[in-house]
């Protein structure tokens, strides 16, 4: 029987990737996206020619009642969870603190942390009864780099994941369940369009000591592999993904 893996925000991306990924590594998918639902039927078909149950799934990660409902689909489709890439996150267009007001930020942690700790949870609900499962959340460089004069509210974030994945691995640790993050770097995907710098992975990418940005799927390939029995001794750690960064 094929493990089930949930990922959220998957219609693009490092989701994305990890879903892809996921599909040609053995896993059945429950995959979420937000506003995106043609990007992310794509990436189910490309699961499922890998050989994956797929099941997609609209979810709000700031709606609880929304985080419930995906949880119920997932039941009733799967009956099972083994594994939660808790990707799903926003950011906003670069600023100062001094420019940012409390809508944005209400907004930033209700989905980058409110939302991914709810999901966890759900997660954790499921795994703890079957005595395994395993969580890849997924953080940022920003959260030890800061973003200043950038995304401060975003790096703050992500700080929160970082410490939340410590605290969590550490909770559910006896009950065979592991919890780690990786944190990327410059990596090539959309989310720097949304935050009003659609080439910043490429302008800022030569800075690294690696001297590129990064590929979703040089993430994904992270992701995966803490998944996986090969890194069954891992848990409560962060992995950057950062080129050295």
């Amino acid at each position: 029987m094929r493990p089930v893996c949930l990922i959220t925000g998957a219609s693009a991306g490092i989701g994305a990737a990890c879903a892809v990924l996921a599909a040609n590594r053995g896993y059945d998918l429950a995959l979420t996206y937000n506003s995106d639902p043609k990007g992310a039927e794509d990436i189910a078909d490309q699961a499922r020619a890998a050989g994956a149950k797929v099941l997609v799934l609209q979810l709000d990660v700031a709606d609880p009642d929304a985080i419930d409902a995906m949880y119920r689909a997932v039941d009733d489709h799967f009956g099972r969870l083994d594994a939660l890439i808790n990707n799903a996150g926003i950011v906003a267009p670069a600023e100062r603190l001094t420019g940012m007001d409390h809508a944005r930020l209400r907004q930033i942690f209700d989905v980058n942390v409110i939302g991914a700790m709810l999901v966890a949870k759900g997660a954790v609900a499921r795994m703890e009864p079957a005595g395994s499962g395993v969580i890849v959340n997924i953080s940022s460089a920003a959260a030890r780099l800061g973003s200043a004069n950038q995304y401060l509210d975003y790096a703050a974030s992500k700080g929160a994941i970082d410490t939340f994945t410590k605290g969590l691995s550490d909770e559910v640790a006896p009950s065979g369940i592991r919890v780690m993050a990786v944190a990327p770097g410059l990596i090539e995907t959309d989310i720097h369009m949304k935050g009003g710098q659609p080439d910043r992975a490429e302008r800022l990418g030569c800075g690294t000591p690696l001297g590129r940005a990064g590929s979703a799927e040089e993430v994904a390939n992270a992701v995966i592999w803490l998944l996986g029995d090969e890194a069954s001794y891992v848990t409560g750690s962060v992995l950057d993904v950062t080129g050295g960064r």
